[in-house]
Parts: structure tokens; sequence; C-alpha cells
């Protein structure tokens, strides 16, 4: 192997795409490797030139190298890993990939009371970084409560006592993402919340603090930048910036979801499979998925008296394709009804409401519930205030499905560059 990247899961890793587009000019791999004996099997062999180690072997490394940086043996963990001739020196980029992730939301450390939920190898080093910029006092917290940490119960009796909080454990993660490891309203006086958690774009905790307006980040911008920082070390000179910054911007542009919110008629489907083309994003309709997974067509399932067991199944199915990245998402009309589905599609892109006026929607079609006039028009009365308050921006589809399209495009860029910057 040339360059790659070593831990027990690696399923979901972002890491081979962010490397290559750093040095294409060289093959990378991921190379799980489940047991402890298997690593060690492969760091002994030092078959590579280059390696980027992840959970749970940071630690494990240090064991195989014969140089390690100052700063990494500080640390204890090791996440790149150079051979030189034979000889293998330990470096940890983390440290550097968070402070990015920290200026990127601009929370400074300064002076600051820092929780750090965690106590493994990721921790430390953030526990490091946070120290090194000035931090009042840090501390840790964990569930069991061993080695100097706190335990969470003891954590949230202190909790107006914190202005950071960092998430350093994996909770909220894919394909768990409905999960948080704390609920921000124990933390009153936060003024910055920090995940290292990457798939979804924004964690539950992250969601959380932006409706708190608490300056927040995740994970994907460390995860680019300490990559490229061991670049620097496997091609052994100083890279350009840009390219850092540039690569995180088309990971988000890639990974992001475009999901159309809007009445029954309004035109989801059509623009979103015209946005998809222009995006070189798959297209999914929320409506079919339902009928593909249920077998059944949506005007069989949804009649008068069922409606509750219908939004039953369509949760389920917009909780399964908000996990989805890259996509564009026609969801149904009534989607909106229930707050969770929209809270789920938000973690993972740019939800944007298509209107039209309601002279402009066509009663009937496959949806019972708008059948008439008068039933249109009563939805249109109790979704809109839904609509309006669930998206991030709302487009009038008022002009040619083209000229729609091309709108949504360019409002979708224009929130991922806020949301994710």
């Amino acid at each position: 192997m040339e360059y790659g990247l070593i831990g027990a899961r690696l399923g979901h890793s972002f890491s081979k795409p962010i490397h290559e587009a750093l040095n294409p000019n060289a093959s990378y791999e991921l190379c799980p490797l489940p047991e402890e004996q298997q690593a060690r099997d492969f760091l002994a062999a030092r078959a590579f030139s280059g390696i980027n180690v992840t959970i749970p072997y940071k630690r494990l490394v240090m064991e195989y190298c014969d140089e390690i940086a100052p700063s990494a043996k500080a640390i204890g963990a090791v996440n790149t890993v150079t051979n030189r001739n034979g000889r293998l020196c330990g470096y940890n980029t983390d440290y550097d990939g968070f402070l990015e992730m920290a200026r990127s939301a601009h929370i400074d450390f300064e002076g600051r009371r820092v929780l750090i939920l965690g106590t493994g190898g990721t921790a430390h080093t953030v526990h490091a970084a946070v120290a090194a910029q000035g931090a009042a006092h840090v501390h840790h917290a964990s569930h069991s409560g061993t080695h100097g940490a706190l335990t969470y119960e003891q954590a949230i009796e202190q909790g107006g006592s914190f202005d950071i909080l960092i998430n350093t454990t994996p909770v909220g993660m894919y394909p768990d993402c409905d999960a948080s490891p704390v609920d921000l309203k124990d933390f009153p006086c936060l003024g910055g919340v920090l995940d290292v958690v990457y798939n979804p774009l924004k964690t539950e905790l992250l969601c959380r603090a932006k409706e708190r307006g608490i300056p927040h980040a995740g994970g994907l911008r460390m995860l680019v930048a300490q990559a490229f920082y061991a670049q620097q070390y496997f091609q052994d000179k100083t890279l350009e910036r840009a390219q850092m910054d540039d690569i995180y911007r088309r990971l988000v542009e890639d990974r992001a979801n475009l999901i159309l919110i809007g009445m029954p008629s309004c035109g989801k489907s059509t623009v979103g499979k015209l946005c998809a083309e222009m995006l070189g994003k798959r297209f999914i309709d929320a409506d079919e998925a339902l009928e593909q997974r249920t077998g059944k067509r949506i005007s069989e399932i949804l009649r008068p008296g069922t409606e509750a067991a219908f939004r039953d199944l369509e949760e389920q199915v917009l909780a399964d394709l908000a996990k989805e990245g890259g996509c564009v998402i026609a969801t149904g009309g009534g989607a909106v009804l229930r707050g969770q589905n929209m809270r789920r599609l938000r973690r993972g892109g740019v939800l944007i409401w298509l209107n039209r006026a309601l002279e402009a929607l066509t009663p009937g079609g496959a949806r019972p519930l708008s059948a008439t006039p008068e039933a249109l028009q009563e939805q249109w009365h109790v979704r809109r205030p839904l609509y309006e308050a669930a998206a991030h921006a709302s487009v009038n589809n008022d002009a040619s499905a083209q000229e729609t399209a091309q709108k949504v495009k360019e409002i979708f860029h224009e929130i991922l560059n806020r949301e994710w910057p």
C-alpha cells in the first residue's frame, strides 16, 4: 500500500476522496483492521509510504514509531505516520485540524471554561489544543467519570459554569443521527459548540446549538484540515491553503442534500429532477420511495381516517432518506406537518420551500386529502406557516421549470456557504 487509512471500522470514511484530491498522483486506500493483532501485524510489516490512523489505534501505533513529534508525544496520540526508508515517524494533525474547525466558527478559547465530552485519543488532542490557546479551565465528562473526568450528571450540575462545549464522542454519528450526547438547555452560558462528528454534516447537537444562536462547527472542516496537514508530511512540502478550502467546499456541495418542500402540485418533482441534473445529484421522490417500501400506491394508503398511520410510514421513510448524502429529495406536501421530519432533513442539507400561488395549484391527483379546491385551500392555510418556518429559503415557482430550477440551484449554493462556512 502506498498511502491509506487504518482503523477498526472505515465503512463511511470520506478520507479517500479528500487525500486523492490533495495528492492526485498517489493512491490512497482504506484498510479496515477490525482486530488489534491485525493492526500490529500491519504496522510491523511497514509496507506503506504513509498512513493515517483512526479509532482505536491512535495510541497503539506509537509503539511502532521510531520517532514521534514532540506535540504528538505530549498529546499521547498519533494519527499520521510517514515511512522514510523503513523509519516510521509519527505526527498528530488532528490538533491543527481541530483548531481550523474552531476558527471557522470564530470560537476563541482564551480565558474560556471548556467542557470536553469524552476521554479518548481525540479528547486528549482537543484538550492539548484548547489549553495551548489559553483556556482558563478544561474539564472532561464521561459516563464512568474515571481518569479525572466528571460524570455526565456532575457536568450537568455544573452546566452554567461552561463557556464552550466540545463533543469528541461518536454520539450522533451516522446511522444513529437522532442522538445527542447532552441537552444544551443544561448548559445555559455556552458561547460555542464544536462536534468532531462529520456525518451527518450537522449533528443533532449542532442543530440544537443553531436553534439557540450559539456559534458552532462540525467535524468535516476538521477532517479536511487534518488530511491537508498530513499530506504536507506525506509529500514533504508546504501545500497551498487554498487547496484545503477548495476541497472542503467541494465536499460540502457533494455531500449536502437539496430538499424541496411545498404543497401538492407545486412542482417539486419536476423542478427537483432538473436540479438533480444541474447539480449532478441523485433525485429521490419521497412519495415514490414510500410506495416502493409498502408496495402500495399513495391513494391506497392515504384515505380519510388513515392519515396518522400514513404519517408514521412517511416519517420512517424520511428518517432513512435524511441519512442519504448527495441527493435532491422532493418531499410529500404533508411532510412538514411533523417537525421531526424537517429537523432530520436539515442535518444533512438545505430545505427550500417551492412556493406556488394557491390559485395555481391543482386539486386531485394521487393525494385524496387535496381532492377538492376547498380541501386544498384548507391545507394551504394550515401548512403555509409550517413551510415558512421549516425552510432555509423560499423560491416562487411562477416561471418556467428550468428558470425555477436555476434559481433553486443558486440559492442552494448561497445557503451552503452560510450554513457550512
